[in-house]
């Protein structure tokens, strides 16, 4: 039986980011986990170049591509080629499909999903169609008064989102600076309003009986002032030598008061599950604000799964090895109608 499994992965270069070189972390640990189940993982690293990509896989006839393509050339609006294209060859591949990474990928459009579904996100100014500046609403405060946390529309792995992107005005002030957008920011961004409160991570794992929530995690701001934005920014995730990235653990432990909002938040990440057709893993991130409402900031298919990354320490609170939620993600696979 054909035991080889091609660990297809965005090409790195000399010029990458941190969170882009993150992706070797995974593919090593990836492979190991795939060996110990007794497969022969083949790493193979990606760019635009589809056709060779194409040959490489008729040559290798694996049993199934474990997707870890985060990025093509460096741009996070092209994450859903890769398992588009596995489509197109009948190829089956591990993760979300590619219609759901798309759908999650672009911030906005996701966004206007969860409001269509009833999931509460925050209010967010969309600088696209230029004749509809204002979409959204969560029905609290004045829409023309608040502050604003810019983000990239397309780039993930929280790149640009820092304390200097956090900017209070009108709507009309802000749509100014979102035509500015910076490259480093994908060139594409938007606005969404700042929920003061409690940040959660709560990871998700298909299994042969279901989804499954895995224990939910809240994210600690440690010496954070009070006038301090409490973000969880890319200096936080990326940059070890930073305050912010010792100062912003994550916690599993809570007491009974909480066990009302985590019931909520499960219950959320289940829905958004379901809403947009996810598959093999994900995370979803919330923020709950001082009076107890609940908000979804972002849906993360297929989000980082290096063994120090936030979704292995969920995965060791619910007692669960690496290798076996590997073995899970790779059970519940794509299943194509044809290869050819």
């Amino acid at each position: 039986m054909n035991r080889t499994i091609a660990v297809v992965h965005n090409a790195v270069k000399d010029s990458s980011l941190p969170d882009e070189e993150d992706v070797l972390i995974q593919v090593e640990a990836i492979s190991n986990a795939l060996m110990n189940l007794g497969y022969k993982p083949e790493p193979l690293p990606c760019d635009l170049d589809l056709e060779t990509l194409k040959s490489r896989l008729i040559a290798l006839d694996p049993l199934a591509v474990f997707n870890l393509v985060e990025s093509l050339d460096g741009q996070g609006r092209l994450i859903h080629v890769v398992p588009a294209f596995l489509d197109a060859l009948g190829i089956p591949y591990t993760g979300c499909p590619a219609e759901a990474i798309f759908a999650t990928s672009h911030k906005v459009m996701a966004k206007e999903r969860m409001k269509a579904a009833g999931l509460p996100t925050p209010d967010w100014i969309n600088p696209v169609p230029k004749d509809m500046p204002w979409a959204g609403s969560t029905g609290f405060g004045d829409p023309d008064e608040r502050l604003w946390i810019i983000k990239s529309l397309w780039e993930h792995a929280s790149l640009g989102l820092e304390k200097e992107n956090l900017v209070h005005g009108t709507v009309r002030d802000i749509h100014q600076l979102l035509s500015g957008c910076k490259p480093e920011m994908g060139g594409a961004c938007f606005a969404e309003a700042f929920i003061e409160g409690r940040e959660f991570n709560l990871s998700l794992l298909d299994t042969q009986d279901g989804v499954r929530v895995l224990p939910p995690a809240e994210i600690l701001f440690q010496g954070f002032g009070p006038d301090t934005p409490r973000i969880v920014g890319y200096r936080a995730k990326w940059m070890p030598d930073s305050p912010e990235y010792h100062n912003t653990p994550r916690c599993f432990e809570f007491s009974a008061v909480d066990q009302n909002v985590l019931s909520t938040l499960e219950t959320l990440a289940l829905r958004c599950w379901q809403s947009f057709g996810l598959r093999g893993y994900a995370r979803v991130d919330f923020r709950v604000d001082d009076q107890g409402r609940t908000f979804i900031l972002e849906i993360n298919a297929n989000p980082c799964i290096s063994p120090d990354a936030g979704f292995a320490a969920a995965l060791e609170q619910a007692g669960m090895s690496y290798s076996h939620a590997v073995e899970n993600i790779l059970n519940q696979r794509s299943r194509p109608f044809r290869k050819n």
